[in-house]
C-alpha cells in the first residue's frame, strides 16, 4: 500500500469495553453493576436492550482474538469489569473473574497482540452505588483497592494500563444529565463525582506505579463557537467538558471548592502520567451543529480536521504534555448484511481514512502520538442507544452472534499490517444533519 507512512513502532489496535461486549452478567461470581440496574429502568435504553448477553465476548473471546490476529492488529484495548473482580466492590477478589482476564491476556499474547487494560469503563458495582457511588469519597479508595488486586493478578503480563475511561461521561452523563447509569440528575452530585473519579485516578496511579506504562483516557473535542457572540459560552462549555479534567491532571488546578477537594488531592491527581489517551469523535459546536456538515448515524458531525486541531491544541496548551494515544476513534453507520453475506460500509472506510490522514498531519506537525485504537471491534451494546447503533468493523448478528468482518475491517487490517494509509481520500455519499 502506498501513501502516507506512520512512524516505525506505531501501535495499531481496536478497543472495546467490558459491559458492551462481554455478556455473562450472572456467571462465575460476577456481581451486578450500575448498568445492569439502569438497563431495567423503563425507557432508559433504546429498544429495551441490555448488556446481559451483548456480544458474548466472555465466552467467544478466542474467536474474537483470532479475528483480530487475522486482520493483523497489533494491540487490543479492553476494560476489566470491576464487579467481575469484586462483586460488591469491596473485599477479596473473585478468582474466577481474574482467571477469565488471565486467559484473555495470555490468548492475546500468544497471538502477538499487546493488551492495553482499562481498569474502569463505567461499570461501577451496584453495591458501591448503594453506598453513595462516585459522589461518595470512599468510592475512590475502593477503586484503589480494586486496582491493586488487578495489578497483583496481571502485572506480570500487562505493561499498559489506563486508570479510567472518560470520567467526564461517568460524572456528567451518569450523575448530571441522568442519561447514563445510575441515571441521576443533580449538579452537586455530578461535580462531586467528577472530583472523586479524578481522585480515583490519582490513587490508581500510585497503586500502579512501576507496573509499566500508566495513563488515563479522556474524551476530548475542539469546542467551536458559531459566531463571535458565542465565544464566552464556548469557553464555559470547554471548561465544563474538558478543563474540569485536564486542568487537575495536567496542572493540579480545579475550580471546585474545599468542600469537595481535600488537602493533597490535587497532588495525587496531577502526578505525572506516562501517556494521555485521547478519545475523539467530533468537534462540539456552540450552540448547534452547522446543518451543512455530514453526520454519522448518531448525528455527530464528521470533521477530520478536528482531530488534528485537537492534538496540536493540546500540545500548545500543555508544554509538559506526555505522549498520546488515540484510544478511541470511529463512527456509527446503518450497516446492512448484503444478499451475499457481505457487509460493505464505505462511509466508515471514508471516515477512518480521512481521520487517519488528519492524524498523520498532526504527527508531522509535532504531535507525539504513539498509537491508534479504532472504536470498535464489534457491533456492541452502545449504552443508552442499545444495539441500534453500530460502531464495529465486525458486524454482529445479536440473534445468533455471527461475526462478519466488514469492508472496513479488511481496509483497517491492511493499514495495521503496513503502517501506511493511501493518500487519495475515499469518496463517500455523506448524509448531513439537514437530511435527518
Amino acid at each position: 500500500m502506498t501513501g502516507v507512512r506512520f512512524p516505525a513502532g506505531f501501535v495499531w489496535g481496536t478497543a472495546t469495553a467490558a459491559y458492551q461486549v462481554e455478556g455473562a452478567v450472572g456467571e462465575d461470581g460476577r456481581g451486578p453493576s450500575i448498568w445492569d440496574t439502569f438497563c431495567r429502568v423503563p425507557g432508559a435504553i433504546a429498544g429495551g436492550d441490555t448488556g446481559d448477553v451483548a456480544c458474548d465476548h466472555y465466552h467467544r473471546w478466542p474467536e474474537d482474538v483470532a479475528l483480530m490476529a487475522s486482520l493483523g492488529l497489533g494491540a487490543y484495548r479492553f476494560s476489566i469489569a470491576w464487579p467481575r473482580v469484586q462483586p460488591d466492590g469491596t473485599g477479596p477478589a473473585n478468582q474466577k473473574g481474574l482467571d477469565h482476564y488471565r486467559r484473555l491476556v495470555d490468548g492475546l499474547r500468544e497471538r502477538g497482540i499487546v493488551p492495553y487494560v482499562t481498569l474502569y469503563h463505567w461499570d461501577l458495582p451496584q453495591a458501591l452505588q448503594d453506598r453513595g457511588g462516585w459522589p461518595a469519597r470512599d468510592t475512590a479508595y475502593r477503586f484503589a483497592d480494586y486496582a491493586g488486586i488487578v495489578r497483583d493478578a496481571l502485572g506480570d503480563v500487562v505493561d499498559h494500563w489506563a486508570t479510567l475511561n472518560e470520567p467526564k461521561v461517568s460524572s456528567h452523563a451518569g450523575y448530571g444529565d441522568g442519561i447514563h447509569a445510575p441515571g441521576i440528575r443533580d449538579r452537586v452530585q455530578r461535580d462531586r463525582a467528577a472530583h472523586h473519579l479524578l481522585l480515583a485516578h490519582g490513587l490508581g496511579m500510585s497503586v500502579l506505579s512501576g507496573s509499566g506504562e500508566v495513563g488515563v483516557t479522556l474524551d476530548l473535542s475542539p469546542v467551536v463557537p458559531l459566531t463571535p457572540a458565542d465565544a464566552a459560552a464556548a469557553e464555559a462549555h470547554d471548561y465544563d467538558n474538558h478543563g474540569m479534567f485536564l486542568e487537575p491532571i495536567m496542572r493540579g488546578r480545579t475550580r471546585l471548592g474545599d468542600d469537595v477537594v481535600h488537602d493533597g488531592d490535587l497532588d495525587l491527581i496531577s502526578a505525572p502520567i506516562d501517556y494521555l489517551g485521547v478519545n475523539y469523535y467530533r468537534p462540539l459546536y456552540v450552540p448547534r451543529v452547522p446543518p451543512e456538515l455530514p453526520v454519522t448515524a448518531v448525528g455527530w458531525p464528521v470533521v477530520p480536521s478536528g482531530l488534528r486541531d485537537l492534538l496540536l491544541g493540546l500540545r500548545a496548551t500543555y508544554p509538559d504534555l506526555p505522549p498520546l494515544y488515540i484510544t478511541e476513534n470511529g463512527a456509527a453507520f446503518d450497516d446492512e448484511v448484503g444478499p451475499d453475506g457481505w457487509v460493505d460500509d464505505p462511509l466508515r472506510v471514508a471516515y477512518l481514512h480521512s481521520h487517519l490522514l488528519a492524524l498523520h498531519e498532526a504527527i508531522q506537525d509535532g504531535a507525539d502520538v504513539r498509537g491508534y485504537f479504532l472504536w470498535t471491534l464489534l457491533d456492541n451494546f452502545e449504552w443508552a442507544e442499545g444495539f441500534a447503533k453500530r460502531f464495529g468493523i465486525v458486524h454482529v448478528d445479536h440473534a445468533d452472534q455471527t461475526r462478519r468482518p466488514k469492508t472496513s475491517a479488511h481496509w483497517y487490517g491492511q493499514v495495521a499490517r503496513t503502517g501506511a494509509v493511501p493518500q487519495r481520500r475515499q469518496e463517500a455519499a455523506w448524509k448531513t444533519e439537514a437530511d435527518e
